[in-house]
């Protein structure tokens, strides 16, 4: 086959290895891929999405499989006009995809069928938000697309007037409604699903890292770590997640007319009272792809394929025992900015370790250097939870660039 991955980051550094290795002689194509993407698949130049569905018409693309989120609601919509065009897509049409598109959707998706979230009121300037905040903590939400930092979880008003000042007055996200949230209680989990029309398939789950600082500190992040396992649930919550939440979301999908082919995110607080939906991406996680993926064995590329084509068939991959952790070196200034031309040193002294590549470069000497906030995954795989977490922090001691960010407690923080 033939197979074009859209994105350019970690999340798609891992997704192209696994189709890399998945059984066959497939030909990868990346748009807009990346320098470290490229010893992978080959990058391809569209200017816009009319042009990308062109140039895969004249490749004979069979596949296009959506990474990043924003093109699936850009325009007409990656996976509407690939329909068009006659490709099968591995991504949800643009209506679907305002699951992740709009906060408000989401939320009013979620409160129509019964699914459990948290209670919310929505706003459309500074001042009526500010009138009902009484609660603390609390948690605002930007209505639109953020690149994961449109969530704050404000401890007291100073922070929460300075996120509703940013987002409503000084609009740093854009033009956009604000959603004032309940806070809710509990550890987090990530639960990822195929999405076939009336089908679905769950993953293995993961958690994720956002605070930038060690013991949950600090402002939001896209992501500073995760680790996945089939174990980091119970059978029991995951059966509930299952029946509560997945189920009833898939039937949502049907009864609204929303034809959705792809993964599907399931952000979620395992409350005191059960699981509730904090938030749904339209693709998979990042970084929680890159600790995933690793993980995957059998056909993924036909798994793929079969999906976007209508026909889900879960026997084509099944997940590895054990456990996964992904630990991310973040630039100097992330989150609030990023430093871009730092030369990275020891990615070749990484052995034990895949490392993703989430932001970087090749310079004129053609050395890697930083190109981003996120910039490298770092990955290990073990029986064990403690091993694999040695294992990654162990690969990370031989990474280094100027003003390297990263945290010490993935897998160890929320396990003790």
């Amino acid at each position: 086959m033939k197979i074009l991955v859209t994105g350019k980051g970690g999340r798609e550094h891992a997704l192209l290895t696994a189709l890399s290795e998945s059984p066959g002689n497939h030909e990868l194509l990346a748009w807009p891929g990346s320098d470290a993407i490229a010893s992978l698949a080959r990058r391809v130049e569209a200017s816009d999405l009319e042009s990308l569905i062109n140039l895969m018409k004249a490749e004979g693309v069979d596949l296009c499989v959506a990474g990043e989120e924003a093109w699936l609601v850009k325009d007409e919509g990656l996976a509407n006009m690939c329909a068009e065009a006659g490709i099968p897509c591995w991504g949800p049409r643009k209506e679907s995809a305002q699951l992740e598109a709009s906060k408000v959707f989401a939320k009013e998706f979620l409160k129509r069928h019964g699914i459990p979230t948290a209670d919310f009121s929505v706003h459309d300037d500074a001042a009526s938000v500010l009138a009902v905040l009484s609660d603390f903590p609390a948690v605002l939400k930007f209505d639109g697309l953020a690149a994961g930092k449109g969530v704050a979880v404000c401890p007291n008003r100073e922070e929460a007037e300075e996120f509703v000042h940013d987002v409503m007055t000084k609009r740093i996200f854009g033009p956009g409604r604000l959603l004032l949230e309940k806070c809710l209680t509990g550890p987090e989990i990530s639960i990822f699903a195929a999405v076939c029309d009336d089908r679905y398939h769950i993953l293995m789950p993961a958690r994720d890292y956002k605070r930038i600082r060690d013991n949950d500190q600090g402002p939001n992040t896209g992501g500073m770590g995760a680790v996945a396992s089939m174990d980091l649930a119970d059978a029991a919550t995951l059966q509930q997640i299952e029946e509560n939440i997945v189920k009833p979301t898939v039937a949502g999908l049907q009864k609204d007319g929303l034809r959705y082919r792809g993964f599907l995110y399931f952000g979620l607080m395992l409350t005191p009272t059960g699981p509730q939906v904090i938030e749904y991406n339209c693709r998979f996680g990042d970084p929680e792809a890159e600790a995933v993926m690793p993980m995957v064995e059998g056909d993924f590329a036909a798994y793929c394929m079969a999906g976007a084509r209508g026909e889900l068939d879960p026997q084509l991959i099944q997940f590895k025992p054990g456990w996964s952790v992904c630990v991310i070196l973040a630039s100097a200034g992330y989150p609030a900015s990023s430093r871009s031309g730092d030369v990275i040193s020891g990615l070749e002294k990484v052995s034990r370790s895949r490392v993703y590549h989430c932001g970087t470069r090749k310079n004129a000497s053609g050395m890697f250097e930083t190109n981003g906030g996120r910039v490298l995954a770092v990955v290990s795989q073990a029986d064990t939870r403690d091993a694999a977490r040695d294992a990654a922090y162990e690969s990370v001691k031989h990474v280094t660039f100027d003003g390297m960010q990263n945290r010490s407690d993935i897998a160890r923080l929320h396990f003790t």
